[in-house]
């Protein structure tokens, strides 16, 4: 469950990422798209750190042993 909702949030990073690319080529700098296309790339960034963090530390991620 955890590998599909980190894949979900991995796909829509990139999304938002490409699209902050795309309003950048087309409103030529004049548009507040591209802000708030990466304030959400980033937004989601933080959220998944944060997810991976809390999942390592319940135990739904196991830690690498040797």
């Amino acid at each position: 469950m955890i590998k599909v909702v980190v894949v979900l949030m991995l796909l829509g990073i990139l999304g938002s990422l490409f699209s902050g690319l795309f309003y950048i080529y087309r409103d030529r700098g004049t548009g507040d798209r591209t802000v708030r296309a990466l304030t959400l790339r980033i937004g989601l960034s933080i959220s998944l750190f944060l997810l991976l963090l809390i999942g390592f530390r319940l135990g739904f991620i196991p830690g690498y042993t040797q």
